[in-house]
């Protein structure tokens, strides 16, 4: 199981997580890097610190995990290196990574552990835009293989709307980040947790194209335990995305009997 929801901090995250980390207090940020890359390397993932800066700035940053640093378990590396540009390529950027992940399992590690800030990444609406189409196709490789990230962005340097648009994308996120996430889960289905109400109904169908979801040959399956509200217009919403039908799988029965009573096309709730 993948770990989603809000988080307080970043530790006893597993091989295949992903959490998206505000911040703005730059030692708070540090702290969290040091817990999420210490978990790594007891998992036995090789790690990587990412940021802006110069390279003896950040690795003073990880100073704390010295042995890794000189072993090679732990690298620094520099965000022009990693992302390769101010505008990221969606499966550009994750076939980079995979390439990474794969290199890491050759040489005996347990996967890949990337603890990014990628504020420089998403200045201004275009790259914004990409990187978050990014932050799903990546999400749906660390599904299925061990590769682990924590992304973060400064609070101080980016509008608090932007840093909704990439925290829905996330299975797990830090607090006052966005109100619900939209997720890979296993095999080609797509997860859903959080609350889904007014605040959502503009950035909800945005984070639906993002992920692109496609009927096929049979129905869309959106797993959603975790799912604690819905209203109807998200539902619409979500029928409209999917283009045919569309399962959503709940624990909770209100759902289902709303469903029934503004009867969105093409939708079927079940109720777990």
């Amino acid at each position: 199981m993948r770990t989603s929801g809000v988080l307080g901090a970043t530790r006893g995250l597993g091989l295949h997580d992903h959490i998206c980390w505000p911040y703005e207090d730059p030692e708070e940020f540090r702290a969290r890097v040091l817990e999420f890359l210490a978990d790594g390397l007891v998992l036995g993932q090789q790690c990587w610190y990412v940021s802006e800066g110069p390279t003896e700035v950040l690795t003073s940053h990880v100073a704390e995990l010295g042995p890794a640093l000189e072993s090679g378990a732990l690298r620094v590396v520099s965000v022009d290196e990693t992302y390769g540009g101010a505008t990221v390529t969606p499966a550009g950027q994750v076939a980079t990574y995979a390439a990474a992940t794969e290199a890491a399992l050759a040489a005996g590690y347990a996967g890949l552990r990337v603890a990014a800030e990628a504020t420089p990444m998403v200045r201004g609406d275009e790259a914004l835009e990409a990187f978050c189409r990014y932050e799903h196709l990546v999400d749906r490789y660390m599904a299925g293989r061990p590769f682990a990230a924590m992304c973060a962005y400064n609070r101080a340097e980016l509008p608090e709307a932007a840093i909704g648009e990439l925290a829905c994308m996330h299975p797990a996120s830090g607090a006052d980040a966005a109100p619900f996430r939209l997720y890979a889960a296993s095999g080609d289905r797509v997860a859903l947790d959080g609350e889904l109400d007014l605040a959502s109904r503009e950035r909800f169908p945005r984070a639906l194209d993002r992920v692109g979801l496609s009927a096929g040959t049979g129905p869309v399956v959106v797993e959603a335990a975790e799912l604690e509200f819905i209203d109807h217009h998200a539902m619409f919403a979500l029928a409209r995305a999917a283009g045919g039908e569309v399962v959503l799988r709940t624990r909770h029965r209100a759902p289902a009997r709303l469903a029934e009573l503004v009867r969105v096309p093409g939708l079927r709730v079940e109720a777990e």
